[in-house]
């Protein structure tokens, strides 16, 4: 009995460094965005009850080091308008925290805050084309409605979670009183998502 214990113990434990990342940006996007912890735990793949566990546990002296060098890393990175890098950065927390922290620390701290030198940003090459079809300015900036189901605009929000995956949230939103009409959750940002999100309305 006291074996099954110790391992639940352990297999808790594993769990919580195993999606350390993805509950980190669940209470980022919850806190920082407002999104549903609901929604973003089923976007994760995650239980809730897990990622309140995480939540609620007693951090260790490690990650509150961790804290304070991601609350300072972004003061800095603001600071010198995003040009350093993980080795710079890396020279300045020794400095500001006087200890030997490792570059490569650094480096997932700065990745896991959302934290890139904007030296090394290369914005990608895009050939110009002509549309095929440009559609009509029906609202004309008129984005006020007289009845419901009068005027409709959508829009695809983009989360990123985990190490590097991403999700698509697909609304319709009455321009009428602002209420969501429906919206679709995927994994692809294509028109098949946007085409479900538009069924799904007009069956509602």
């Amino acid at each position: 009995m006291l074996k099954k214990v110790r391992g639940d113990r352990k297999e808790a434990k594993l769990s919580q460094i195993r999606f350390k990342d993805k509950y980190v940006a669940i209470q980022e996007l919850h806190q920082n965005e407002g999104l549903s912890v609901s929604l973003l735990c089923e976007i994760a793949g995650i239980a809730r009850s897990a990622y309140y566990k995480w939540l609620n546990r007693t951090p260790s002296s490690r990650e509150l080091l961790n804290e304070e060098i991601i609350k300072e890393m972004k003061i800095l990175h603001e600071k010198v308008d995003g040009i350093f890098g993980y080795r710079q950065m890396t020279l300045h927390m020794n400095r500001k925290f006087e200890e030997e922290l490792n570059h490569k620390r650094i480096y997932r701290l700065m990745k896991m805050a959302g934290l890139r030198s904007v030296i090394r940003v290369k914005k990608k090459q895009y050939k110009r084309s002509t549309p095929q079809h440009v559609a009509e300015n029906i609202l004309d900036r008129e984005f006020t409605a007289e009845k419901p189901n009068e005027k409709w605009v959508t829009d695809v929000t983009e989360f990123k979670y985990g190490q590097s995956k991403k999700a698509y949230l697909s609304a319709i939103r009455d321009l009428y009183d602002g209420s969501i009409v429906s919206y679709v959750l995927g994994h692809s940002n294509n028109n098949q998502l946007v085409f479900k999100t538009l069924d799904q309305a007009i069956v509602l």
